[in-house]
């Protein structure tokens, strides 16, 4: 470890360890308010459902729109992104759905939420895998997956810290002659407007671009990344159309699906979930931390140990069969709390350990000319599938059976096959590799 650590260029230490921090803590915050913003319907159903007239079926219906049009608008937003430079067009993305997220309070009935949160979905569509993309050209691929899971620990700490803050606007009600569920959306909202126009000041567009670097961290950093650019991939160029009936893009868009159905589908449900045994919201609020918590830091572990190891394919499959393991499960927990938190936990921790291998993943098996439409893609048929079908799956199963875990009980299937295709899938690709390299 210490020889590896003395083979390192001063340079690329000086250079990485200021990319990182420039980019990394800000985008960090402003993917926590996207995920707030997203989620935060489930803990506004917690007064909204009731003042607006919803059932089970009705709100996991206005739940899953945010997820159709966000899956009809991912790719064209990457690749506006791409045109017209992250700086501009992520500002763009924010400021929209922090708006669209204050005006949530002012829904009035069923169709005004469904209206709302289809846009929302559109509002925010292209900004996860934008930002993806974005670190691609600043990140070397042997720092992705500590990186990308330290970014995509905003997931897991949005519910982790957004859970009391959101349950404690609850406690506004009443408050200028607004209900807790209007001041949570508001309060929310605003804030990602602000950071909306800090990203013209902090991101810009490409290493070369770089003020805030020297000359001689620019230039390394540029070779350094069309180096990475010209290695072999399995997704060579592609158009559109060959792109979406490319077998490795349809496979890691189905893998990503269940780590996908487990976020999406619990971070809308868990809150009622863990209400039905009886908890208060405030308590509710607290308890549902406890899991996000815990997947907040083991995946930062379980990414950096990715990157250690130079290993990705057990790294994105084994977090996937914890997931399918704890919906399993989840059904022999019966009434008590407790095993429930836990089995929840290990779904979690799944799910978002399985995140910064699995980017690192993808960047790596996708050519620089599909890069943009290719995460983009990954991450829209992912939330269409985990969020738009399972999202409303749980909410008709929990209307005609009273039960939130048969409904969720399908989620097991889902990530145990995303297990198995990501282990297939990646041991052909690494056996084409093997034979190239014979070849060379």
């Amino acid at each position: 470890m210490t020889a590896a650590r003395m083979d390192i260029d001063p340079i690329e230490t000086a250079t990485m360890r200021r990319v990182i921090l420039r980019l990394v803590p800000f985008l960090m915050i402003c993917y926590f308010f996207a995920l707030l913003d997203r989620v935060n319907v489930g803990f506004a159903a917690l007064q909204m459902n009731k003042d607006l007239g919803l059932t089970p079926a009705m709100f996991g219906f206005a739940a899953s729109l945010f997820f159709f049009s966000y899956f009809l608008v991912e790719v064209p937003s990457n690749l506006a992104l791409q045109k017209f430079g992250a700086r501009r067009w992520i500002a763009r993305i924010m400021i929209t759905w922090g708006l669209v997220t204050a005006c949530m309070a002012f829904v009035i009935g069923p169709y005004s939420l469904y209206t709302m949160r289809f846009i929302l979905g559109a509002a925010e569509a292209g900004f996860f895998p934008g930002a993806i993309l974005y670190l691609t050209y600043w990140l070397p691929a042997k720092y992705r997956a500590r990186i990308l899971a330290t970014f995509t620990v905003s997931i897991p700490l949005a519910t982790f810290l957004g859970s009391p803050l959101s349950v404690g606007l609850l406690e506004l009600d009443g408050a200028l002659g607004l209900r807790g569920w209007q001041w949570l959306f508001i309060l929310e909202g605003l804030p990602t407007v602000l950071l909306g126009l800090a990203c013209l000041f902090v991101l810009t567009d490409r290493p070369e671009a770089a003020s805030w670097l020297t000359k001689e961290q620019r230039d390394w950093l540029t070779v350094r990344m069309a180096a990475d650019a010209a290695a072999r991939k399995p997704v060579g160029h592609l158009s559109l159309w060959q792109l979406a009936t490319n077998k490795y893009f349809l496979v890691m868009a189905l893998v990503c699906s269940g780590a996908s159905a487990t976020g999406s589908v619990l971070s809308v449900w868990q809150p009622q979930l863990l209400k039905s045994f009886g908890l208060s919201n405030l308590q509710t609020g607290f308890v549902n931390a406890i899991p996000y918590g815990v997947a907040t830091v083991l995946m930062v572990l379980w990414g950096r140990h990715s990157d250690t190891s130079g290993e990705r394919r057990w790294h994105t499959a084994i977090p996937l069969l914890f997931a399918a393991s704890g919906f399993t499960a989840l059904g022999l927990t019966g009434t008590a709390v407790a095993p429930t938190i836990v089995m929840v936990t290990f779904c979690l921790v799944g799910a978002y350990a399985f995140k910064g291998p699995f980017w690192a993943l993808s960047a790596s098996w996708l050519s620089t000319s599909t890069l943009a439409a290719g995460l983009a893609g990954i991450n829209a048929i992912s939330n269409l599938i985990g969020g738009g079908l399972m999202v409303n799956v749980v909410g008709l199963v929990k209307e005609q059976t009273g039960s939130f875990v048969l409904g969720m009980l399908p989620l097991a299937l889902l990530c145990a096959v995303a297990a198995t295709l990501v282990l297939v899938l990646g041991r052909n690709v690494a056996r084409a590799a093997d034979m190239v390299a014979v070849k060379s």
